[in-house]
């Protein structure tokens, strides 16, 4: 008795002490909540009252145990952070979660599946006849359209969006039995059973209904598509297939139809055409009807196939319509139904009535190389993912099924619950690889999304597991560095978003790196720690070079490095970095080529005690100290007054420490400007031999007395300044990218590229930061006297209070703009502009990316309305710490404390950066040898395939592999190799077939060094030329 009063003792504890646990953490909920809708006002909050993550989790562990998984409270938290009002359950840190419907099926399974099915979108046939049903469905991928046409003759054309952008009505006797798109005319066809229709779906106004009927047909039409014949303008062929067995080859120009004629004549509605006037081959392949026909570009062929046994498939040149001779033919019991072709692992996929998936290869119809089993029904509808590497097939009990084509597995299944077997059939489906969408077409239109579409606010992606401290962008690796909080640096490619290496704890054991830097040359990267170590690294394998130890006097945090800055040096082989510590102080170190220590050798006087009571200025002297190498600033000291006692325990003076730094080093300019944590802003000038106070809060506008001053702190500062080469540029329609803007970069940069002036001469009003004299002219840059007149340069400030601020080197402010985001007044974190400053990008502590244009603003006068918020967006859920503009691939690369570094290329910045791309290098025929002209890189994967074998040449030497090496985008600065290289630069691979050798039509780009890989054509020596 007395055990079971023990464990009825202890139970009831325990069910007091978790009822005490979620009445505090109700209370820890209402608090955070509370808290980001105060952030989400504007309103001002202590860093060290701040719930983040990593307090909010400390503090649940604290009232449920250790057993809490960090996943599941992370999940909460975004959850608690993206809608603060939404009703929070205690279960759901435990993982589990309250829902009328099975929570594993909605939670966990159908989220590890490919197809989203529970999102499915249905869109109705607006407009339709009564039962009509979507017989056809085409994607446009260059335009992202979606057309689709019914049965009784309703052709839609949707956009992006999914959205009705125009549609008519066939007003024909016969059914629609297919369509597709012409890429040379831009029209719209379609086939009936006994016509073929041809509709301008650009059309406007009362001509918008007009369309060309082609007839008599000898058979009833019962698929279409068109050939994509890049090489003839205003002509399309097009291929049908009848109920006869027979294949057409139909041959549209755009003077068949009126094109080119007056608009008078066209207002003739629904004009006929006689199909004799047409040119047309046609030749029986099959003995039945044919169901389905292909171009596949990648084999340059085309394909059929019917519910013949004997002549299920065939796959041949369209040079065989034309004779006679034998062509390729695929037999498999009671034909084929539908069929499509795999590009990366060159299979074809058959389907018929006997519920088989046929794996075969192009060259070889003798057997196939895979099946699938697994459907009850007849196989209706095939398709492919190229990118994933999918099938997916449909059946007429409307039952779909996801394969994995290189394993032969299978993913997924699932069906259309919605009516019987026989009702509402699938009539059509294709893949949408734009959006990552599976469509169908009945009665009604389906999508079902890829899971990997859908954005999963609880799973994101994470470059670190912890929250990133760093990122840096190495512009002639095409590579990212991050660091996180943990320590860990990582060197990613960017296109790729491989790892390339990885370094743990790179500066001792529990030790924090907060900064890090990459030098001009883009050879070595600098990083600096919570202790006040600097390291230098290489940056291509990753090892440490050299390093600034600890100080035996320094206390834990007192020379926490916030930001690093590579300087120019005058000596080869010696490393100069400029470095701020969380105390305010800006030191210089140095390296030597002969010594592995790093060494402090100049450090700026403290000047907050100076500016003090109401002073703006302090005078410099340039100290006479003996140096025996040259440095990018001088020495100085400060101009006081005698009697001027430093003041003491003054709490204004630590709202004055330095938060953050940037730098001007270029032709009459030697600057550094630094942004305060009350908002002053403080210029060091070396020109002029001044440090002042450009600008105080209570000097522009009213400041409400009630705010805590570290309302209007400067969370980042950044120099506005164009070069005469970039001002020039301005005014032409294309913006210069990074590597045109390479030869007018300046000595310094510490964001984006401020490049230096080589000639000058300054008229106007005169400030006490510039140089007046005219500067003699460079030689090596004879026509730079005719550039424009150098502006001044203008900072630009980013704030607590959510406020983007630009000023003159006076103090002047030139724009206050608070940025249009989905809540206003959200603190700034980040700056960046690109090298010919055009664009201003902005990063908040919501994850909002702000985009501005002000390359209009920059021109004297400074007019307001030519700054302008072009965009933004919510590239993460939580804080920003970096953003980053890479111009040669017009990609916005952002960092977060959410642990992810993400990429968006927009459509504005395409707008604003009209650069041509270069141009690929073009040979008439293949080199026997040659050399590599870079180092040789490390490939990933294996290489890839495309055409293995040739049926003329036999089995034997026919399945020797013939591989494709990537080139590069452009050699345009390259020599020519070999004599018969006629050009130096073409719009890309010409695609023809030469000696059996089949070029890609483009060389997909890579991001390292670009290379040529040794390469011996042997492939004429094995197999002749395919005959088309």
């Amino acid at each position: 008795m007395d055990i079971r009063k023990e464990k009825r003792l202890n139970m009831a504890l325990q069910m007091s002490n978790f009822k005490k646990a979620l009445n505090r953490f109700e209370k820890l909920v209402e608090q955070t909540a509370a808290q980001k809708r105060d952030e989400r006002a504007g309103l001002f909050i202590h860093k060290e009252d701040a719930i983040g993550y990593d307090k909010f989790y400390a503090s649940v562990q604290k009232l449920f145990g250790p057993d809490v998984k960090n996943q599941d409270v992370k999940r909460f938290y975004r959850k608690l952070c993206n809608n603060m009002d939404a009703s929070a359950d205690w279960c759901e840190i435990f993982g589990y979660f309250s829902s009328e419907e099975d929570p594993i099926a909605s939670q966990l399974d159908e989220e590890n599946l490919v197809f989203f099915v529970s999102r499915k979108r249905r869109i109705l046939i607006s407009g339709s006849r009564r039962r009509d049903v979507i017989k056809s469905i085409v994607k446009i991928p260059h335009l992202d359209l979606l057309i689709t046409a019914t049965q009784k003759g309703l052709i839609t054309v949707f956009n992006n969006q999914m959205r009705v952008q125009t549609s008519t009505n066939v007003t024909d006797t016969s059914w629609i039995t297919g369509c597709d798109y012409l890429l040379q005319l831009k029209r719209i066809v379609a086939t009936t059973e006994r016509t073929i229709i041809v509709w301008d779906y650009k059309a406007q106004g009362s001509s918008q209904d007009n369309y060309f009927v082609i007839k008599p047909m000898d058979h009833c039409l019962l698929c279409v598509c068109v050939v994509p014949l890049p090489d003839h303008l205003c002509r399309d062929d097009i291929l049908l297939g009848d109920d006869g067995g027979f294949v057409n080859r139909f041959t549209v120009n755009s003077d068949d139809f009126g094109i080119k004629q007056a608009k008078s004549k066209r207002k003739l509605q629904n004009q006929v055409l006689d199909s004799k006037n047409f040119k047309s081959v046609k030749r029986k392949l099959h003995n039945d009807w044919v169901m389905k026909i292909r171009y596949i570009s990648a084999l340059n062929c085309f394909g059929s196939c019917s519910l013949d046994s004997n002549h299920s498939l065939v796959l041949e040149s369209l040079k065989r319509l034309e004779d006679n001779l034998p062509v390729r033919e695929f037999s498999m019991p009671r034909g084929a139904n539908t069929f499509c072709y795999c590009v990366k692992a060159n299979v074809i996929v058959t389907g018929g009535d006997d519920k088989v998936i046929r794996l075969w290869h192009p060259n070889i119809s003798t057997k196939p190389v895979g099946k699938l089993v697994g459907h009850m029904f007849s196989i209706t509808e095939i398709v492919t993912n190229e990118k994933d590497q999918h099938v997916v097939s449909l059946s007429s009990a409307k039952v779909f099924r996801v394969w994995d084509i290189q394993t032969l597995s299978l993913l997924q299944v699932f069906h259309d619950s919605q009516g019987g077997p026989g009702d509402m059939q699938i009539y059509s489906m294709i893949y949408d690889a734009n959006h990552g969408m599976l469509i169908t077409g009945s009665s009604v239109m389906d999508m079902y999304p890829l899971t990997r579409m859908i954005q999963d606010t609880k799973q994101v992606p994470h470059t670190h597991e912890r929250e990133i401290n760093v990122m840096l962008y190495n512009k002639y690796f095409h590579q990212v560095l991050t660091i996180c909080s943990e320590s860990i640096i990582r060197v990613w490619e960017l296109e790729t978003g491989l790892e390339v290496y990885q370094i743990l704890e790179p500066h001792g054991f529990n030790t924090e790196v907060t900064s890090a830097a990459v030098d001009e040359s883009g050879f070595l990267f600098a990083t600096g720690a919570y202790n006040g170590t600097v390291r230098i690294w290489d940056f291509g394998s990753g090892q440490e070079m050299k390093v600034l130890p600890e100080g035996k006097d320094w206390k834990e945090d007192e020379h926490c490095l916030r930001r690093l800055i590579f300087l120019k040096a005058q000596e080869k082989h010696q490393q100069l970095v400029l470095a701020l510590e969380r105390n305010g102080t800006i030191k210089m170190i140095q390296g030597k080529e002969d010594d592995i220590y790093l060494m402090v050798i100049w450090e700026l006087p403290d000047v907050v005690p100076f500016l003090q009571d109401g002073k703006h200025a302090v005078h410099l002297r340039m100290s006479t100290r003996d140096r025996n190498m040259a440095i990018p600033f001088p020495d100085v000291e400060l101009i006081v007054e005698r009697n001027f006692s430093q003041p003491t325990d003054n709490p204004t003076m630590d709202l004055l420490r330095v938060n953050c730094i940037d730098l001007l080093q270029v032709e009459g300019y030697n600057l550094i400007a630094a942004g305060t944590l009350n908002g002053v802003i403080i210029l060091w000038n070396f020109v002029t031999s001044t440090v002042k106070k450009v600008y105080r809060p209570e000097d522009c506008f009213t400041v409400n007395p009630d705010l805590h001053p570290k309302h209007f702190k400067i969370n980042d500062i950044l120099f506005l300044f164009r070069t005469p080469e970039c001002a020039r540029r301005s005014s032409q329609d294309s913006i210069c990218s990074s590597s045109q803007c390479e030869s007018s970069k300046g000595p310094q940069s510490s964001k984006g590229s401020k490049q230096s002036i080589h000639d000058s001469e300054v008229k106007g009003e005169q400030t006490d930061v510039m140089v007046g004299k005219q500067q003699p002219m460079d030689k090596k840059h004879p026509g730079i006297a005719n550039l424009p007149e150098v502006q001044p340069p203008i900072l630009v400030t980013a704030h607590e209070d959510g406020h983007l601020r630009l000023w003159t080197l006076e103090g002047r402010l030139l724009k206050d703009m608070l940025p249009f985001t989905k809540h206003s007044a959200i603190s700034l974190t980040s700056l960046y502009t690109d090298s010919c400053t055009r664009i201003l990008l902005a990063g908040n502590v919501e994850g909002h990316v702000i985009l501005c244009n002000i390359s209009s603003f920059l021109d004297p006068p400074h007019d307001e309305k030519k700054f302008k918020q072009l965009l933004s967006w919510r590239a993460h859920s939580l804080e920003i710490i970096q953003v980053i503009y890479v111009e040669e691939k017009q990609v916005v690369l952002t960092a977060s404390i959410d642990g992810s570094v993400r990429w968006r290329k927009t459509s504005s910045m395409s707008l604003l950066f009209k650069r041509t791309p270069p141009k690929a290098f073009e040979v008439e025929q293949d080199f026997e040898f040659f050399k590599s002209l870079s180092s040789p890189k490390i490939r990933r994967y294996p290489l890839e395939g495309f055409v293995t074998e040739n049926r003329e040449a036999g089995i034997v030497f026919g399945s020797l592999p013939i591989y494709s090496i990537s080139s590069p985008t452009s050699l345009r600065f390259l020599p020519l190799i070999g004599i018969e290289a006629q050009k130096d630069s073409s719009d890309g691979f010409t695609g023809k077939k030469k000696g059996g050798h089949v070029q890609r039509e483009k060389a997909p780009q890579r991001s390292l060094k670009k290379n040529l890989v040794p390469q011996i054509n042997l492939a004429s020596s094995f197999f002749p030329a395919i005959p088309k």
